[in-house]
Order: C-alpha cells, then structure tokens, then sequence
C-alpha cells in the first residue's frame, strides 16, 4: 500500500508505524480481538480519503488519583524516560504523538490530567471532545481501583454517549508479583468488563506489561 503514496510530513519513528492492531493484554477485557484494521479504514487509506473516517486525530485523557502514575505513564510511552523525582500535575498536561497507520499520517493528542481533589473543575473543562479515555490505577493499592469508577463518571459527563473507548490501566505492575499480582489483575478484569473498557496491566518503570 505505502508504496504509491506521498508521505506528509517527516517520516514517523519506527514504533509508531502501525499496520495491524497491536496483541491485547488479555481476551478477558478486550475491546478489539481482530487482528487488521477494518475493510471501511483500509479502503480510505488506500484512497487517501481518511476525513470520512476520522482517521488523522485522536484525543485521549488519562484520569486517576494522584501518585497512581499518570504522568509517568505518559513519559514512557512519549520520550521512552522514567524519572522518579516525580512531581505532581498541576491542573492539566499534555503531548503530541505522531504516529503512521496504514500508511496515513495520524496523530494522537494525550492529556495528562490532576489528580487531586481541588483541581477537578479545571481538569473536566479538557474532558470534553475526548476519544479515547484511560482510567488509571495503582495495583498496589485497591483503593485506586475503586476510585477509577467516579473518573470514569466525570470524564464521560463531559462527552456524548458511546464517542469513547474506554481503557482501565492498572501501573506499578513491577511492584507485585505472584498472588497478589494475579488477585488484583482479577478484581480489575472484573470492573474493566463492568466498564466495557479494555484492560492492561503496566510498569512505566520496566518499559511495558
């Protein structure tokens, strides 16, 4: 496909070219079990007709109590860095990633958003528009897993019914091993499917699940 097209803008990193749906964390929470992007998205990359689709950029909110690790998160996976002199969010954040898929250029607009208690006016006002939205919790601490059900309340107040897709992080994960891990990885499986939202488990520390 990409050989007949004219590429936009400086080539993307190799880690963010996509051409088939990336493997799930597990089939027990999993919003997408195909492994190819839909008939309607290739076709429109093909043509380079993407605006009929959506396809060129996605807003995601990252919404969670304070020192789960958001920010972290969002670190690694956009400047591959992890600093543990972590400072806390002050109202809202945020980054750009570029990304190609299918041959198109695409691009994936992430908010990093406060989690305490007083910031929460200033911080819903960015929910909005959102589409894509990751409730994060800590493993380590289940409390942050219970809270992640009024996240979730807050943040789609601000958005139309059924416009995101919805993912429950759980991070940390290199502070838990065993037992407990797979205890807590089952308690959140079960809220993620409550949630219709797709489930992973992450270190921000280790790089990945």
């Amino acid at each position: 496909m990409r050989s007949f097209l004219t590429p936009l803008g400086p080539p993307v990193s190799r880690d963010r070219v996509i051409t088939t749906f990336p493997k799930w964390y597990t089939p027990d929470a999993c919003l997408q079990l195909k492994e190819h992007f839909h008939g309607q998205v290739s076709t429109a990359c093909q043509l380079r007709n993407t605006g009929t689709i959506g396809l060129k950029i996605s807003k995601v909110v990252v919404v969670g109590d304070l020192y789960v690790g958001k920010t972290s998160l969002i670190h690694r996976f956009c400047k591959n860095v992890f600093d543990r002199d972590y400072k806390a969010t002050i109202g809202v954040d945020f980054e750009i990633e570029r990304f190609e898929i299918a041959g198109i250029p695409y691009s994936l607009q992430i908010w990093d958003t406060a989690g305490q208690e007083k910031f929460k006016c200033i911080a819903s006002a960015y929910y909005r528009g959102a589409q894509v939205i990751i409730t994060a919790f800590d493993l380590t601490d289940v409390k942050t897993l219970d809270h992640t059900r009024q996240w979730l309340e807050d943040a789609l107040r601000e958005n139309e019914a059924g416009s995101c897709f919805i993912f429950l992080v759980g991070t940390k994960k290199d502070l838990l091993s065993g037992a407990a891990c797979e205890q807590a990885e089952a308690e959140a499986v079960h809220l993620a499917n409550e949630m219709q939202a797709e489930y992973w488990s992450v270190s921000a520390k280790t790089e990945g699940p």
